[in-house]
């Protein structure tokens, strides 16, 4: 059986949605960023990023959730677009822009430390999320979907992240991006995205955000590199 490494952070979920979607029988496990589980030595062989989340699939290992969507869409047929290079350009502007930028927005507005850099930081990011919002909304304007006519895994990565976006860029951020809210007010009311929200509730997950949980997700604040 398939094996879903996870956690209830925007990447996994995304990829819990497609297995939701598709009912392909998976073994998850939870993997606590906060306790430091992503860098014991047998997840590492499994992810050598140390990230979340990952699949084995019966001898077979992928890890980065877009391109775990990519593999498991090809490997059952399911949420594919006929045109494969519009795919894979908004597929990789979400996998190199929407989500990186995504977690550094939500970085500096609420974890990072209150020095003397971080104002320019939190803009940059604040303003390269905002701007990546902008071009998918855009692109939906007169579109129901990302790609094509159909709901694909390009959709499923966006709603990953994009169903965040108050918690990234404020409460109100939303209004600024019409045709993104309806589309991810669209697939967070299909039974699977409930289902693979869910599915962190049936694990238990450190909750608090203290020194050890700071000290395993953010180790560049305790680690000097030369």
């Amino acid at each position: 059986m398939l094996k879903f490494y996870f956690n209830g952070s925007p990447n996994p979920t995304k990829v819990a949605l497609f297995l939701e979607e598709v009912g392909l029988p998976y073994e998850p496990v939870k993997i606590d960023t906060r306790k430091g589980e992503q860098f014991t030595p047998e997840y590492l062989k499994i992810n050598p990023n140390g990230k979340v989340p990952a699949i084995e699939d019966n001898g077979t290992v992928v890890f980065d959730s877009n391109a775990i969507l990519l593999y498991l869409a090809e490997k059952t047929g399911k949420f594919l677009p006929q045109n494969r290079a519009e795919l894979l350009s908004w597929l990789m502007f979400i996998a190199s822009g929407v989500g990186p930028f995504s977690g550094q927005a939500v970085h500096f507005k609420h974890f990072a430390p209150k020095d003397q850099n971080h104002d320019y930081a939190h803009n940059r990011y604040q303003y390269e999320t905002d701007r990546h919002y902008k071009i998918l909304d855009g692109h939906l304007e007169g579109r129901r979907y990302m790609v094509g006519d159909a709901y694909s895994i390009v959709d499923m990565a966006l709603w990953g992240w994009a169903r965040m976006v108050p918690f990234k860029l404020g409460d109100d951020a939303f209004a600024r991006y019409p045709n993104v809210k309806r589309l991810v007010d669209e697939i967070s009311a299909r039974p699977a995205a409930a289902r693979a929200i869910a599915l962190k509730d049936k694990f238990t997950f450190k909750a608090e955000m203290d020194d050890e949980a700071r000290a395993n997700m953010f180790k560049h604040m305790a680690t000097n590199v030369a």
